[in-house]
């Protein structure tokens, strides 16, 4: 007999939530999902590890459990791991959940068995990022990401690009993968007036982060200001250590690398509520994101939802995003002369600034609307749940 209504858990070490701990990007697209997930008749159940205390709530539709950090005198991450699957399975058998769910960043489900099938999605391990960047990783970090990733069912990415890339990395079957991009709620992305924004303002938003391309948006700036010295750059998110130069702060490192000039019409806002965010979209000018290491950008798309052209990187992810010249760019984050020179054109060129911008929003609708992102997700955990299930 099947059950009348789905029922789906989310293990994580994050999520956006006041009574939670500080959770970034992945908790956000996760936040995303789940929030939409409990809008249609599936239940809903999220399992928030490393909290400060045990706990049990419900809040719009969905089931919250935090389990409390845990100190053991010897092989703690091993012990850790066990009890939070004897309480998953526990909740699993006594509500019947259908199916879970785990990110791939530092292997959370390591050494985790399930009694239903668990799907690793790739919101990008360290195992990737580290490939990208070119950076060193820790070998306890690749072992706990293969040991998770060798013990799922079934493999969700944001891209086809990050999906290949995850495949080749743990050693799976790229046909194992299925790309379902991340969904953007489009009413909270509504820009009544697309033809009023502030001239000549260049936005950028994001972590200040080497991966992110800071450093050379530094230098396409500087190129920009000593072409257009009424240009202005408006830098938003949370600055942070470099890992490279061991430099505390990412911020203060862009700074020294401003021309004098440049810096002048620099303004780094730091981290903003997220309806303000969507103010500075409104009213940019021109958006860039020269990053070289994301599974998907989800600011792009914001960005491009608010009908602005987008100067982005080139890099494998962004070829889902952006149709070069249609409903913005694509260039290589290390082609300085290259994002500069498009940036000028724009700032020129109004006319064509509204026509990419129209082409950008049509995009992100056809592409990442999260109602249809959402029966995506639907569809899948139902396919998987019947294969799992045993024919009588």
């Amino acid at each position: 007999m099947t059950k009348d209504r789905l029922h789906i858990g989310f293990i994580t070490s994050e999520f956006p939530h006041p009574e939670l701990t500080k959770a970034g990007g992945l908790g956000t697209s996760l936040r995303n999902l789940v929030v939409h997930l409990a809008k249609t008749d599936v239940k809903v159940s999220v399992f928030v590890i490393q909290q400060a205390q045990d706990r049990v709530f419900e809040e719009d539709g969905i089931t919250f459990h935090t389990l409390a950090k845990k100190n053991y005198p010897f092989l703690g991450w091993w012990l850790y791991r066990k009890h939070v699957a004897r309480y998953v399975n526990r909740v699993v058998h006594q509500e019947g959940i259908d199916a879970l769910e785990a990110p791939d960043w530092t292997g959370i489900t390591a050494f985790m068995r399930f009694k239903v099938p668990l799907v690793i999605r790739f919101h990008g391990s360290d195992t990737y990022f580290c490939q990208l960047e070119g950076r060193k990783q820790k070998p306890k970090n690749k072992w706990f990401e293969a040991k998770a990733i060798k013990g799922a069912a079934a493999y969700i990415a944001p891209t086809t690009y990050a999906g290949s890339e995850s495949a080749r990395l743990f050693g799976i079957d790229p046909d194992r993968v299925t790309t379902i991009h991340y969904g953007l709620d489009l009413s909270l992305f509504e820009n009544p007036n697309p033809r009023a924004f502030v001239a000549r303002r260049l936005l950028n938003a994001g972590t200040l982060i080497r991966k992110k391309g800071m450093f050379e948006l530094v230098q396409v700036f500087n190129r920009i200001a000593a072409k257009d010295p009424k240009a202005e750059l408006f830098l938003i998110g949370n600055d942070s250590a470099d890992a490279l130069s061991g430099n505390p702060s990412t911020w203060e490192m862009m700074k020294e690398q401003f021309t004098e000039q440049a810096l002048e019409r620099v303004r780094y806002l730091g981290k903003v509520p997220y309806k303000e965010m969507q103010l500075h979209i409104q009213q940019a000018h021109v958006c860039i994101f020269p990053s070289k290491a994301e599974t998907l950008g989800m600011v792009t798309i914001e960005s491009m939802a608010m009908f602005k052209p987008v100067v982005n990187t080139n890099y494998g992810w962004a070829q889902e995003l952006i149709d070069d010249g249609l409903n913005g760019f694509k260039i290589d984050p290390s082609d300085i002369d290259g994002q500069a020179e498009r940036v000028l054109q724009l700032f020129d060129d109004v006319p064509a600034c509204h026509q990419i911008g129209e082409e950008a929003r049509k995009k992100v609708v056809s592409t990442f609307d999260i109602k249809d992102i959402v029966q995506s997700n639907i569809s899948y955990y139902k396919a998987l749940i019947n294969a799992d299930r045993p024919r009588t």
